[in-house]
């Protein structure tokens, strides 16, 4: 049966939320669905599917970034719940603008959470006022959790009581990542371990320096992002003494020719929701290797690869884990990512 399903997010500039809320919404619409994306303001950076509807609602602007009150997110609401309702949604989905979109009272609404933010905050002062916020947000709601992980810390550690509550790992086709993969660029390296994030705390560079230098391997590494931690993160490799074995390349809209010529790809995080870049290397048939972060790694990493999944803070594992696949790099199939491909997660969300 044919349904329409709306998305709601605040734009489609950067990050990974932004990517599998296109591929989902593609994969529903190509399955005959009826599909609208809406966004909050005017920032795109991705690449739009050709014929997926992307509208702007404007609901974010100088004015409402002014006066952030309650107010103003009931106003917002009012406008986005007359754009669903004028399309006539089934389902509405929404993806990081939680804060508005609690104010909608649409039968079919599913927040669709996924970042783990009980491990973003460990730390933080400011952890059990934002995790009251979200039990506000969320309890009596209907929620989607991009891992078991996020899911179970949803419930357990910040203590929400949702209405309903089910797992859906994003949705990938591996075609389309091959197709990107063939754009021809510059390597600086023959062989090469490459680290694809934002520069910044959460990512922990610092970390995949730290045992990449320990390793005492002589393959290079490649890191492609951007971000605040930059700076500090140049300062480490000449601490370190990498400056001739680790180089920086930047931000690039497409990773994927760098990822897939690489011998493996390194994830070093202190929280991740569903970390992508490792599914997407392993559509390329590059190995990964992962600390074990609250979420996903764990969910991800099966096979041969477990014995690549180290303690979060075990930087000798690490290192071990480095210098293991680059003496005998693991041999990459379909039955390490079968489980995310759309025809096998699109289902789950026709079903909503």
């Amino acid at each position: 049966m044919q349904k329409r399903f709306a998305f709601v997010i605040s734009d489609l500039y950067g990050g990974g939320a932004q990517k599998s809320l296109l591929y989902t919404a593609e994969g529903l619409r190509q399955r005959g669905h009826a599909v609208k994306v809406f966004t909050l303001r005017e920032r795109i950076e991705h690449r739009i599917p050709e014929g997926l509807e992307i509208v702007n609602l404007a609901v974010i602007n100088r004015f409402t970034k002014a006066f952030n009150t309650s107010w103003v997110e009931k106003w917002q609401a009012r406008n986005i719940a007359k754009a669903v309702s004028d399309f006539r949604a089934d389902t509405v989905l929404s993806c990081s603008c939680d804060r508005i979109t609690r104010h909608m009272q649409h039968p079919n609404l599913y927040f669709w959470v996924k970042g783990d933010s009980s491990a973003q905050l460990r730390h933080s002062p400011k952890r059990e006022k934002e995790f009251a916020k979200q039990r506000r947000y969320y309890s009596g709601r209907k929620i989607i959790a991009v891992s078991h992980g996020v899911e179970k810390n949803l419930q357990e550690v910040i203590g929400i009581r949702p209405s309903h509550i089910q797992t859906i790992y994003n949705p990938y086709e591996r075609h389309p990542f091959l197709e990107m993969a063939k754009e021809e660029v510059s390597v600086p390296f023959a062989e090469y371990f490459i680290h694809v994030g934002a520069f910044t705390h959460v990512k922990r560079q610092d970390r995949l320096l730290r045992a990449y230098a320990r390793s005492g391997i002589e393959t290079p590494l490649m890191l492609l992002g951007k971000g605040e931690t930059e700076g500090v993160i140049k300062q480490l490799i000449a601490e370190l003494g990498l400056e001739d074995r680790v180089a920086m390349l930047g931000y690039r809209t497409n990773p994927y020719p760098f990822i897939q010529r690489a011998k493996a790809l390194v994830l070093t995080s202190d929280a991740e929701g569903l970390p992508r870049v490792l599914i997407e290397a392993l559509l390329l048939h590059t190995p990964v290797i992962s600390v074990d972060c609250p979420s996903g790694p764990r969910e991800i990493l099966t096979g041969e690869l477990t014995d690549f999944l180290v303690g979060q803070e075990d930087e000798a594992g690490l290192a071990d884990a480095m210098a293991r696949m680059d003496a005998a790099p693991v041999k990459i199939d379909e039955r390490y990512y079968q489980q995310f491909l759309t025809e096998n997660v699109i289902p789950q969300f026709e079903a909503l």
